[in-house]
């Protein structure tokens, strides 16, 4: 049949890089093969199940016939819920009419583009990041993406992101960050966030649309050891006007297939978001969203369930971390950021240039991820899926449905494998 003619967004949207490789990595384990796939930001339920408080109510609330439409903006009860959660461990301050629920926190970040996204708007965030080029693109709005570097943890520096301010309408941030597990430091975000209030009030006093800022933070509540989360109107009490948080349970309880995300901000844009979702009907189930508040209003059993989960995952990361910092001792070219938060480990595989033992050179960044696949049994998502260089040696490593038995399998395959590049 002729190709007939679609919009130019659709036309042009890129596919996700990401799935690409899940279905190479399926097809490979589909086939008989053994491989240790750390590319989803996931969890194994049977690793790392949502908190039994949230299934009990989740499942008492279809007992008490909680299947009908919930209003377009989320039950009260959650929303009463995460205001009084962000309050008492974020001391954000925002009522429950500031807050906005949706089916995750997908829907939240596009109403959030739908509702101060103009066409052409330039849009800047830091890569690798997850899918603001995307979103970018799905608003005609114009990218900018600023390139971040290992000196910095791969966090944007107020530094790199000044030259642009000038002509941006978005500043898209994420802490902790996907895909690299790494975080804000206090000083670095107050310097960003004092450059966007002092910007905002040259662009008010002229009558100019401010820049706004997409804080996505669903991972604040998974930091180790010292690593402390912050957010920008905590640092600068302005940047309440001009900031959307994205958050929600799917990453800090484990429930990703819960689909229960919130976003609280700037009260006139979650306005605009809350009349957008109202139109696209991308609300959570009515009985997820009253089992929500009932866990969250627990104060006990969200504590408990988070000192488990966050000892565990850090567990494994660290895991993984002293594997790779092992085989660096030894020689090999590899390396890894010590772990600092949400559930991905940052590595490095400079492997570009080395020859296989039938003879083959390793030339790119592909030929590297697909040697780890082929011969390593190891999948992991290159940062040039998440917007980098071509050239970057840089992966991210998820370990949301890593067994612990698995990281010494994983190392004994991953060592042989180095060991035949010369």
């Amino acid at each position: 049949m002729e190709k007939l003619p679609v919009s130019a967004m659709a036309e042009n949207l890129i596919g996700s890089e990401i799935i690409k490789l899940a279905g190479e990595v399926k097809s490979l384990i589909a086939s008989g093969k053994q491989v240790h796939n750390f590319t989803i930001g996931d969890f194994d339920p049977n690793i790392y199940p949502i908190p039994s408080k949230l299934q009990s109510e989740i499942v008492s609330a279809y007992d008490n016939k909680h299947s009908n439409y919930p209003p377009a903006n989320g039950v009260l009860p959650l929303r009463k819920a995460v205001s009084a959660y962000i309050k008492n461990r974020l001391d954000l301050n925002y009522t429950e009419d500031e807050v906005l629920v949706a089916g995750g926190s997908r829907p939240l970040i596009f109403a959030f583009y739908s509702a101060v996204c103009d066409p052409s708007d330039k849009v800047l965030f830091p890569v690798p990041s997850w899918n603001n080029n995307h979103y970018t693109h799905l608003h005609s709005g114009s990218k900018i993406e600023l390139e971040t570097t290992v000196d910095n943890f791969f966090m944007p520096t107020a530094a790199e992101i000044e030259p642009h301010l000038k002509n941006i309408s978005i500043l898209a941030l994420c802490s902790p960050q996907n895909p690299t597990g790494t975080v804000f430091t206090k000083e670095e975000l107050q310097k960003i966030s004092a450059l966007v209030v002092a910007e905002n009030k040259e662009r008010l006093a002229a009558g100019r649309k401010p820049i706004y800022v997409l804080y996505d933070h669903i991972y604040w509540t998974l930091t180790y050891g010292d690593i402390k989360h912050y957010t920008p109107e905590e640092l600068e009490p302005e940047m309440r006007n001009y900031t959307v948080y994205i958050d929600g349970i799917s990453k800090g309880f484990a429930a990703t297939g819960v689909r229960v995300g919130f976003a609280y901000g700037a009260p006139h844009v979650i306005a605009k978001m809350k009349s957008i979702l109202g139109h696209v009907g991308a609300w959570a189930p009515k009985a997820e969203q009253i089992a929500t508040a009932e866990f969250l209003n627990d104060t006990a059993a969200v504590d408990t369930y988070l000192e488990d989960f966050k000892a565990n995952l850090f567990e494994g990361l660290n895991g993984f971390y002293r594997g790779i910092q092992n085989l660096k001792a030894k020689g090999y070219a590899v390396d890894a950021i010590k772990p600092q938060a949400a559930i991905y480990l940052t590595v490095q595989f400079n492997l570009v240039g080395k020859t296989t033992t039938d003879g083959k050179k390793l030339e790119n960044t592909n030929d590297v991820t697909s040697y780890l696949l082929n011969d390593a049994n190891l999948a992991l998502v290159p940062f040039k899926a998440f917007g980098t260089s071509e050239d970057s040696t840089w992966y991210r490593l998820s370990v949301g449905t890593a067994k612990p038995s698995a990281i010494a399998d994983c190392f004994t395959a991953l060592e042989k494998a180095l060991e035949k590049l010369v």
